[in-house]
């Protein structure tokens, strides 16, 4: 792909782990700016983008003929709360991003509200880029064989271990259904993480699952190939249990892929993809009670009804979400001179 796309990698600072932590994340920015003057030097005009949070911060280190783009895909306000020093030096950077004349990209609906609301950046700074897919990027995903006891009918859910996806909500929710007159398949739950707190959160939920007796399989390491199983005969749905979603990008997939029925809270940017009874079935975030009935509703569709979502979901991907329109869009608006240049 990097050649493809005749990609330069330039390697950031030395090959220790970057912890992160705002210390970290400023020298980060630091380093980052340092290169791209070199970059700007040899090559002229140039846009810099901040690809997430720990880059946020680049303002200050941005020379004077290189354009900058900040792409949060989250927030301490949405994940770290109470960390004050996050949220300072995150405040503290997107004013000077916008200060510097650089743009803030919100990724959905909800993170263009929030960060103005939040985090105070004037709408003439915000940029909407919507997350999306790139056409056929899964095609070269290879099949991941199916745990023995999901092929007879499986429900999939994956996401990073950490609570804001909502994946205790889920075990409860699934140990509600048990009791009720409906058929259910096992779960697939891919639940992986490098954070410190990694291995205390997959204990909960292997504890939960063991606690409830649910039929579950418990993957805690994530491969790309994960992706292979929204392709699946035996999937019967994908459940999105978030209780904090800046976009919520696993919609995207499976609609992508033609699967589902597509399960999902409506936190934060999943309300804007996964619409309830069109693109799948919603439920209240943080509420069992809810997905139990919403993940109830995807398991009794008929066939038709079935195949009538997963086409209102491709659609959606086709007209609103997919990333090289959108990144195409978003550059012409904020980087005119180099679309100029790639005609």
């Amino acid at each position: 792909m990097l050649r493809s796309a005749e990609a330069e990698v330039i390697p950031i600072g030395q090959d220790e782990a970057f912890v992160d932590s705002v210390r970290e994340r400023e020298t980060l920015c630091g380093l980052v700016g340092t290169e791209a003057a070199r970059v700007a030097a040899r090559s002229g005009r140039c846009l810099l983008i901040g690809l997430d949070v720990p880059f946020l911060g680049l303002g200050p280190y941005v020379p004077e003929s290189v354009d900058l783009l900040l792409v949060p895909r989250s927030t301490a306000v949405l994940t770290h709360p109470h960390d004050r020093a996050r949220l300072r030096w995150e405040r503290a950077g997107l004013r000077s991003a916008v200060s510097y004349g650089g743009r803030i990209a919100a990724i959905s609906q909800h993170m263009h509200q929030h960060l103005r609301a939040d985090y105070g950046v004037p709408e003439r700074a915000l940029l909407d880029l919507p997350n999306g897919l790139v056409p056929h990027d899964d095609d070269a995903e290879p099949e991941l064989p199916l745990p023995a006891r999901a092929r007879a009918g499986f429900l999939l859910a994956m996401g990073r271990a950490v609570p804001e996806k909502g994946f205790e909500g889920l075990l409860h929710a699934l140990a509600l259904l048990r009791q009720r007159p409906v058929r259910l398949p096992h779960l697939v739950l891919v639940a992986a993480s490098t954070t410190p707190n990694r291995d205390h959160y997959l204990a909960v939920l292997d504890g939960l699952i063991r606690e409830y007796r649910l039929n579950a399989t418990l993957i805690t390491s994530f491969s790309p190939a994960v992706r292979s199983w929204l392709r699946n005969p035996a999937l019967r749905a994908v459940i999105v249990p978030s209780r904090v979603e800046p976009f919520g990008r696993i919609p995207l997939e499976a609609f992508g892929a033609q699967a589902g029925p597509v399960v999902a809270t409506r936190a934060g940017g999943l309300a804007q993809t996964v619409l309830d009874g069109v693109t799948g079935f919603t439920a209240r975030p943080g509420d069992p009670e809810s997905l139990a009935a919403a993940i109830q509703r995807a398991l009794t569709v008929t066939p038709r009804e079935r195949e009538q979502l997963a086409s209102a979901g491709a659609a959606l991907v086709a007209s609103r979400h997919n990333y090289v329109t959108t990144l195409h869009a978003a550059l012409a608006r904020c980087a005119p001179w180099s679309m100029a240049e790639a005609r």
